[in-house]
């Protein structure tokens, strides 16, 4: 294995959108899952300390400071600082409020907001903050942020390390240490915007939710038989999985139907967004040689990266996959601007593919190709 050592976090990818938003009047949302770099990226932008307050809404006390609070109040908390960074917005009651009162009567002042469930955040900032906002997600390491720090052969052979262990920032600073920060990861941090959530009674129920997820990574779900699994019933599946993906754990990708009538129209499948979580989540680092789900594991990889690639690259894309009733598949399909792209991902590069006749035959306006280890830039860059 290569060893790599990155002494400091690599510049990402939002830096340059951020600091192009910076004194345009509207508030800076940034979103993602806890842990992956969100507070150390606006420390790199907001480096003035002088210049910068930073308030943290885990914290009560800064959770009582905006209970009731005026414009005249916030205006001597803040003084003269240019920047107001709220860390963990989604704690704070009324927090869609709060940052509208700030952004109305002080334009001045560049506002940020992070959040790691949208859930919380997102729904309670999106009507307050109509037209006064700017908002971007925040990923483990992509692919291309990797390349940009050590190139691209050094990343490609990073691959296989991947797959197992995950793009975390802690996890990729800290070769050798994989193992036990996955688990604190998967342990405390991942789970604990959800935990807090007033609703959810019964937590073991959601570990046994993302444990049965994890070994189906890659295969069509069916919530009945995720409740069967797990002791609940499928509506509370579902409910599970909507703030699993709202806290950036998982996502959902549905099957594409259009013209033929055998195509599976109501069909889902569910991804991670890291491979490290996942593995951990079954407590399973094996390398990729020794491993029986190294199929699932690449196309995770795969089509987590593009999502991160497209976000992060402003690309507006539907995302699918696509089945019949015979078993005819492609695994991951995209929708832009009128044309459709049809992907097969392969593990083996020497591993023999059909072209998928009937898809591109009913859907003219379509292209197919096949990602392997080879040319995995041609997909990710």
């Amino acid at each position: 294995m290569l060893s790599i050592k990155l002494n400091v976090m690599v510049e990402r990818t939002l830096k340059t959108a951020f600091e192009e938003k910076f004194g345009k009047g509207k508030a800076l949302i940034l979103m993602g899952a806890r842990q992956v770099g969100k507070t150390t990226l606006l420390r790199q932008l907001c480096s003035d300390s002088e210049k910068t307050l930073w308030l943290n809404g885990d914290e009560t006390d800064v959770q009582s400071l905006f209970e009731n609070i005026s414009a005249t109040r916030l205006k001597a908390i803040f003084g003269d600082k240019t920047f107001v960074v709220i860390d963990e917005a989604q704690r704070i009651n009324n927090i869609g409020l709060r940052l509208k009162l700030i952004t109305d009567e002080m334009p001045e002042i560049q506002l940020i907001a992070t959040g790691s469930s949208s859930f919380e955040l997102a729904n309670r900032v999106n009507e307050p903050l109509t037209g006064r906002k700017w908002e971007y997600k925040m990923y483990p390491l992509s692919f291309a942020e990797m390349v940009a720090h050590h190139g691209l052969l050094t990343e490609k052979r990073m691959i296989p390390h991947r797959l197992t262990y995950g793009s975390y920032p802690e996890v990729v600073n800290n070769q050798g240490n994989e193992r036990e920060i996955l688990k604190q990861l998967s342990d405390s941090y991942l789970y604990k915007d959800i935990l807090m959530w007033e609703q959810i009674k019964k937590p073991d129920k959601i570990i046994k939710l993302l444990q049965a997820l994890a070994f189906q990574l890659g295969s069509q779900v069916s919530y009945s038989e995720l409740g069967q699994i797990c002791g609940i019933d499928s509506k509370t599946v579902e409910k599970y999985i909507i703030l699993l993906e709202q806290t950036f754990v998982i996502f959902r990708l549905g099957s594409f139907s259009r013209n033929l009538r055998n195509e599976l129209k109501n069909s889902k499948k569910i991804y991670f967004y890291d491979n490290g979580i996942r593995n951990a989540i079954i407590a399973n680092f094996a390398q990729i040689e020794n491993r029986t789900d190294v199929g699932a594991l690449w196309e995770n990889y795969l089509i987590s990266e593009r999502i991160k690639k497209n976000d992060y690259t402003n690309q507006w894309k539907n995302q699918w996959f696509w089945r019949t009733k015979e078993q005819k598949e492609i695994d991951y399909i995209e929708e832009g601007d009128g044309v459709i792209n049809a992907f097969e991902f392969k593990w083996n590069n020497s591993a023999k593919v059909k072209t998928p006749k009937l898809f591109l035959e009913n859907y003219s306006n379509s292209t197919f190709t096949v990602i392997h280890r080879d040319n995995v830039e041609e997909f990710l860059l």
